[in-house]
């Protein structure tokens, strides 16, 4: 059992996440803290996540089932970006870890980057930018357009689809966008029935979509060809998204306009590797190092976020907005302590858990009970008297995964 855990908590910050990370677990009393600016490989970070009770990372490290069996006191996982594909989600629910993220706060920096990226290309700036360091001078307004007046459809209207809707209108674009369920437009957007009526009308075609089996490649050969001649295709979403090889072919046979992409199938493990990718090279393509989300401001923003989910799940057990784990918050009551059972997702482990505790008369305040996949997980405030023996009845339960007294 542990009593306090800000004195038993320590923490592991990865990839160099923001100062505000460190700020924001500081002012709720938790000093145990360690910074680490560097990515972590495998072997190192087995290493190094031995006794830690959360860890903190980016978007490099890999948190795998191997890495997990060897965090022999990891509670949370907090990813201080937006994608989780960099934790083996299943086997951290297994051993009962909840894992979280903040999937709305770099959501302006996404969409600004993009935006930008639509003007340069429309106005055929990476092309123009490489032949004046190369030393001719194209001064022309061939192949050179506004963005005002032309049609922007969104793949995904999300977070990140929606906001750069707004943005785009504000350039005078129209915008079009298809998602594979009915959602309100912002603004004079307006829902298109399929993706191939999508790709007909667009001059920029912009994917916002997650990582899903549904959506590896689904932008390939015959999807380009759908596009308009001429139009323009940019990827800030997810790397598997799309086939760059096919994508290389209509760039340079001239189908497509140009491209802006910013995230790969294979990216790089550090910033002295190389990007090996069939784009380089091509003069109407703009290649950025996986950065959409990467401004001072949205890391800042980041870094509050996922250090306040920690602060809430180490604090009163609050797993709202957790990605692979049932979802519990419920407010503190008076001359209690709570218990955290999480337990495998089995019929009867409730009606057992309340036997026992009429058994042993143990007068159970308040309770919340959720269950996701084959995980349950069970937030009980109990009357301070009857703590230590209802630790010990759940303790007995069949099921069991993990049991804490938080307080």
């Amino acid at each position: 059992m542990e009593s306090n855990i800000k004195e038993s908590a320590r923490f592991l910050l990865l990839e160099g996440v923001h100062q505000n990370a460190i700020d924001t677990l500081n002012n709720a009393g938790y000093t145990n803290i360690d910074y680490v600016k560097t990515a972590l490989d495998e072997d190192a970070l087995i290493e190094r996540i031995k006794g830690a009770r959360f860890v903190g990372l980016r978007s490099r490290t890999q948190i795998t089932k191997r890495v997990l069996e060897a965090a022999d006191r990891l509670a949370a996982i907090g990813c201080f970006c937006i994608g989780t594909n960099q934790v083996d989600l299943d086997a951290a629910r297994d051993k009962g870890i909840p894992v979280f993220n903040a999937p709305y706060s770099n959501t302006r920096s996404v969409a600004e980057l993009i935006i930008g990226q639509i003007i340069l290309l429309l106005r055929d700036i990476p092309r123009k930018s490489v032949a004046v360091h190369q030393g001719s001078w194209p001064k022309t307004a061939a192949n050179s357009n506004e963005a005002r007046g032309k049609t922007l459809g969104i793949v995904g209207y999300g977070s990140i689809g929606s906001q750069l809707s707004v943005l785009a209108e504000s350039l005078g674009m129209k915008v079009i966008y298809f998602d594979v369920i009915t959602k309100l437009p912002l603004g004079n957007a307006r829902q298109v029935g399929t993706m191939k009526e999508l790709l007909n009308q667009s001059d920029v075609v912009s994917l916002h979509v997650p990582e899903l089996e549904t959506t590896k490649n689904m932008m390939s050969t015959a999807e380009f060809e759908e596009m308009k001649p001429g139009s323009i295709f940019m990827n800030a979403a997810r790397g598997t998204c799309v086939d760059i090889e096919a994508l290389a072919v209509v760039l340079k046979n001239g189908k497509l306009r140009g491209a802006a992409i910013d995230v790969f199938p294979t990216e790089p493990k550090s910033n002295d590797e190389p990007l090996e990718s069939p784009l380089r090279g091509l003069d109407n393509v703009i290649l950025t190092p996986h950065v959409g989300g990467s401004t001072e401001e949205a890391q800042a923003n980041i870094g509050i976020e996922v250090a306040e989910k920690f602060v809430q799940f180490a604090g009163a057990g609050n797993t709202v907005s957790a990605v692979n784990f049932p979802q519990i918050a419920m407010q503190q009551q008076p001359n209690t302590h709570r218990l955290l059972h999480i337990h495998h997702n089995q019929p009867g482990v409730l009606s057992n858990i309340n036997h026992l505790f009429a058994e042993q008369n143990i007068n159970i305040v308040a309770q919340s009970l959720m269950t996701s996949n084959d995980i349950g997980y069970l937030v009980m405030d109990v009357a301070d008297v009857d703590s230590k023996l209802a630790f010990e009845q759940l303790d007995k339960v069949a099921g069991t995964i993990r049991l804490r007294l938080l307080y």
